[in-house]
């Protein structure tokens, strides 16, 4: 009924634009108003002749607004049909090609639940895996890619409840169906550190405290720990795959997942809450 709606008014208001717009228009509006008033008087003169009783039976009738309108489509049954046509069409065209759904991608059948995500909603607690040394965090090549990890929070207490979950069982997924082992490299920022970070350019972070879902506990950023060692590296081919696994897997469990971003952050999820960031 909407889509009807918002056709008819369309139609509409494109029929009085071109009546402002285009004088012709009004032209031909006036004169179809001047040769159908003409018409009625012609036809009353005719009624005249025949008759004082018939004239008088007649021109009630004309006078009449189903009369006069049923003599104007006739006069100008052409025109009448066009305009039958332009507001007609659409609606018709609307209501065959749709369905009960006014949008697509809302249909009535539920799409298929993945086990580990019923295992979710079921209510299965998963408890975080053991954080790997401090040395692992302070190789050279953690440090060369992110230099400001030193102070990180890994305390996946810190995290809120839901999106702590929902993160184990993307570790989960990841081990068991595509073999990657996963470490948490940050979870909860501090206001504090978010300023450092800010501070330290946008290729860092843009986002200044209070701004970022990590203040919140809704934001984590992972690696794999593989033979012993964090991989980070986006060059490393095994650890591309293992990205794209990951934001696919996060995903299907209703994380946003920092490699679609412009700055990609192929590390990065966050569940985003109404009224958490303040946006």
């Amino acid at each position: 009924m909407l889509i009807v709606q918002m056709l008819l008014y369309f139609m509409l208001a494109c029929f009085a634009g071109w009546l402002l717009l285009f004088p012709g228009g009004r032209n031909l509006l006036l004169q179809s108003m001047v040769n159908f008033g003409l018409g009625f008087q012609r036809g009353a003169r005719r009624v005249n002749r025949a008759g004082t009783g018939r004239a008088v039976t007649l021109n009630r009738a004309a006078r009449s607004r189903p009369v006069r309108g049923w003599h104007f489509l006739a006069r100008h049954r052409w025109l009448s049909l066009a305009a039958c046509v332009l507001l007609g069409a659409p609606p018709t065209l609307a209501w065959m090609a749709g369905d009960d759904t006014m949008l697509g991608g809302y249909d009535s059948d539920s799409p298929a639940v993945d086990e580990k995500v019923s295992e979710l909603l079921e209510g299965e607690q998963l408890i975080p895996p053991p954080t790997p040394p401090p040395l692992v965090f302070r190789t050279l090549e953690v440090t060369q890619l992110r230099p400001l990890l030193g102070g990180a929070s890994r305390n996946w207490g810190m995290l809120d409840h839901d999106f702590s979950q929902r993160l184990l069982f993307v570790f989960k997924i990841m081990k068991e169906t595509h073999g990657y082992d996963m470490a948490l490299l940050e979870g909860y920022r501090s206001p504090e550190r978010q300023n450092i970070l800010a501070a330290a350019g946008p290729t860092v972070s843009k986002a200044q405290a209070f701004q970022s879902y990590h203040q919140y506990g809704l934001a984590a950023d992972c690696a794999f720990y593989r033979d012993g060692k964090l991989v980070i590296s986006e060059r490393d081919p095994w650890a591309m795959r293992g990205y794209r696994l990951y934001g696919e897997v996060a995903e299907s469990m209703g994380l946003r997942w920092g490699g679609r971003w412009s700055m990609m952050d192929f590390g990065h999820t966050e569940l985003h809450l109404p009224g958490r960031l303040g946006k």
